[in-house]
């Protein structure tokens, strides 16, 4: 007798916490379509902080080697404008057109390295069709109500009859 309590408690259990979980995942879809996204968007700002924070230590190395040597802004200040050089006998090369669509073409191809996982789940995706939910929710309901129809104590017998 033990041993049936036993199995039927946890079948009980079982199909029990199935039902509410459907029913919960429909009713709840679109504050857990809210929780996907936002969990999306902190990662993005988390990446973008992380970028940000690169950015930031190059830049500081940087001012302390132009505090270190005083001619770097000398060297530097061609490139960063495009000015023309004066010193003679001197060559100054410049990036061609295919130079630069062949650095275009990697920044590209890192671009694309970088994963880009999807917002929602699948499964969140399927759940939130129209049809899809509505009978999860009935599918769910049906089965906490056969829970407690099939699964429930039955009444000891009278004494009387």
């Amino acid at each position: 007798m033990q041993g049936q309590n036993f199995i039927k408690t946890l079948l009980f259990v079982v199909f029990f916490a199935v039902g509410a979980a459907a029913m919960a995942i429909s009713a709840l879809h679109n504050d857990l379509v809210t929780y996907y996204q936002n969990r999306h968007y902190l990662k993005q700002a988390e990446n973008l902080t992380l970028r940000l924070e690169s950015l930031n230590s190059d830049y500081d190395a940087l001012l302390v080697r132009l505090e270190e040597d005083p001619n770097l802004i000398k060297r530097l200040a061609p490139a960063a404008i495009g000015a023309e050089h004066t010193e003679p006998n001197t060559v100054h090369p410049r990036a061609t057109s295919r130079d630069l669509a062949e650095a275009k073409k990697a920044l590209a191809e890192l671009s694309r390295a970088e994963p880009n996982e999807p917002v929602l789940p699948m499964w969140l995706q399927r759940c939130g069709q129209g049809r899809r939910r509505m009978s999860l929710f009935a599918v769910g309901a049906a089965l906490v109500l056969l829970c407690f129809v099939c699964f429930a104590p039955r009444k000891a017998p009278d004494e009387k009859t």
